[in-house]
């Protein structure tokens, strides 16, 4: 614990409350930024301790947006050495940037390769996908005498003013998935003209992909737009949400790693990226995330429809990562007012 605390003093009031360290033995240590949620990374760094005793790892972990702008202020003069579980359209983005090492890991050749860089020697490898659903207050509902919704078009109905909560897509890679979903799934003009729609009844646009379910769960929102991983979570704690998966389709990201560009400390990188595609690596991930890049481990996951993979959207991934600085400065001017305040 020593450690960790005079890592957090390292760290910039954003990160400072969002730091594990997973130190081991050895003298070397490689810096990994990361989007998984903290208790994801507990459970990871003990299954990467088994394999890789010696290997030690400072992760530096906040929210898709904050991590990716940092990672882009940090281009000529690299902090991380990796990059784990960073939404694809920010790896991708970064990848346009010539800002990622390119390495094939041991094993690369058996995940699914839709979760694999299509480059000769491959930028990022996937780890899992995370998709959209919708974390209901029961309870909230119920006193309003209101229906559950079943449907992102319910969500614009007036009935609900006032009661949602989402993600600022620029901070959070879940609000990003929803909003580039959308506008793969209506096109452009009506999707805009929806989310127009959907601000009047937006109470609050957070920096979190998991707060608004968290919000939802404790009565402090009725509605929360957020994904499946967290919902299913807070649900089997006890939480009293109905969790919604909405009918027209599911947005949806994976998450995936790479090496930084200019690591010093490209041997040890390289163990930790062959780690993350392995057959171990993806049953650890299955515990939280119904579908993973390795063939035939993912398993039905309590509170998720069993055919989930099937209502997610065909989602054009590098569309999503060329046009996000345009998709995001429109929505910002759009809709930013409504951001919680950081």
């Amino acid at each position: 614990m020593t450690r960790l605390y005079r890592s957090l003093s390292l760290l910039t009031p954003t990160l400072m409350g969002s730091l594990l360290s997973a130190t081991l033995t050895s003298a070397g240590e490689i810096t990994v930024y990361t989007a998984l949620e903290s208790d994801q990374l507990a459970a990871y760094s003990a299954k990467i301790r088994e394999d890789y005793p010696d290997l030690k790892i400072k992760w530096v972990r906040d929210s898709t947006g904050i991590i990716t702008a940092r990672l882009l202020a940090e281009q000529k003069n690299p902090k991380a050495d990796v990059v784990a579980g960073l939404a694809v359209t920010s790896l991708m983005l970064l990848d346009q940037r010539n800002m990622l090492h390119p390495y094939a890991p041991v094993g690369v050749e058996k995940l699914n390769k839709q979760f694999v860089s299509p480059k000769k020697v491959p930028t990022w490898t996937g780890m899992d996908a995370w998709e959209s659903a919708l974390c209901v207050n029961s309870i909230e509902l119920k006193k309003r005498k209101l229906p559950v919704p079943q449907t992102w078009a319910d969500l614009t109905k007036p009935i609900y003013k006032g009661l949602i909560v989402m993600p600022n897509p620029a901070s959070s890679g879940t609000g990003y998935l929803d909003v580039s979903a959308w506008l793969q799934l209506f096109g452009q003009q009506k999707a805009w003209t929806y989310m127009d729609a959907l601000h009047k009844n937006i109470s609050q646009y957070t920096h979190s992909g998991s707060k608004p379910c968290q919000m939802a769960a404790q009565g402090e929102a009725v509605i929360g737009i957020s994904f499946g991983y967290r919902a299913a979570q807070l649900k089997q704690r006890g939480a009293p949400l109905e969790i919604v998966f909405p009918k027209e389709g599911l947005g949806w990201e994976m998450e995936v790693s790479a090496i930084v560009k200019g690591t010093k400390n490209l041997a040890d990188a390289q163990k930790f990226i062959n780690w993350t595609v392995s057959k171990k690596a993806n049953e650890a991930y299955a515990k939280n995330f119904a579908v993973v890049a390795y063939p035939n481990v993912a398993k039905p996951m309590p509170f998720r429809p069993a055919q989930i993979n099937q209502m997610m959207i065909k989602n054009n991934f590098e569309w999503a990562a060329k046009n996000r600085d345009g998709i995001l400065k429109e929505w910002t001017k759009r809709y930013d007012g409504k951001t919680e305040k950081k």
